[in-house]
């Protein structure tokens, strides 16, 4: 399978940007609805002082509640490591528990992790359970689940390569994640491009408006305008030019 990919440089660019910033810039280009593109809060980020992550989807089903047909272990199907490395690097391991109860295992501990990490990925994300905390922070490697267990249970991949669903986002293999402290959202390699220019001027507006808010010059009518000028970018993505206030009014 040959999977699109983004300038390394375009991808650093999306990586600095945070999750919100960057969700409320692809809303603008009215590609997808707003409640759409992104892990609910059935998913959230464990260690939330790791750095922001981007890469490319490698998708995986794991089983953790009930036992796998062939092999006693976790590590007895190492054939989806080659469908790992089949995706561009960076890489983002999306893994869709499809057990009930989900996260009844977990399959990414110390030494899952450390794999993963080896194998270029930048992190996990999971509607099921992770493991051994300190030791996966350590690495560091961060990771996006739906709760944290004790055990593995009997955890093992039963299938890879195919759409996965975690917390309401669905993921193909290759598609472009963000993650961060707040949860993951999905890039549309469509937009991607032109997103960190949008996202730089929704928070050029964003601080307009909070600047305006801890003033000493604060009035309706100022927030009224200012507040226009914030809606003007949510035509499709069009960069709108600077508004009036913003060339030296108080």
């Amino acid at each position: 399978m040959t999977f699109d990919s983004l300038p390394p440089a375009l991808l650093e660019e999306l990586r600095r940007l945070s999750t919100c910033v960057a969700d409320s810039a692809i809303e603008t280009f009215e590609l997808r609805l707003p409640n759409t593109g992104f892990a609910d809060s059935r998913v959230r980020c464990i260690f939330p002082d790791l750095p922001t992550i981007v890469g490319y989807a490698a998708t995986a089903r794991i089983r953790s509640a009930t036992p796998p047909i062939e092999g006693g272990t976790y590590y007895c199907r190492t054939d989806w490591w080659q469908e790992i490395l089949a995706v561009p690097a960076p890489r983002i391991v999306v893994m869709e528990d499809i057990d009930r109860p989900v996260g009844l295992g977990a399959f990414v501990g110390e030494v899952n992790a450390n794999i993963l990490k080896a194998l270029g990925c930048a992190g996990l994300v999971t509607n099921g359970a992770v493991r051994d905390l300190p030791e996966v922070h350590a690495i560091p490697f961060p990771v996006f689940a739906g709760n944290i267990s004790v055990s593995h249970g009997y955890a093992h991949v039963s299938g890879f390569g195919e759409t996965v669903e975690v917390g309401g986002l669905k993921i193909s293999p290759g598609d472009v994640l963000l993650a961060d402290v707040h949860g993951v959202v999905s890039i549309p390699l469509e937009i991607a491009a032109r997103i960190p220019q949008v996202a730089q001027q929704i928070m050029e507006r964003r601080e307009e408006v909070t600047g305006l808010c801890r003033s000493g010059h604060f009035t309706l009518e100022k927030l009224s305008e200012v507040s226009q000028g914030h809606e003007l970018i949510r035509h499709k993505g069009h960069v709108m030019p600077k508004l009036s206030s913003e060339r030296g009014g108080s």
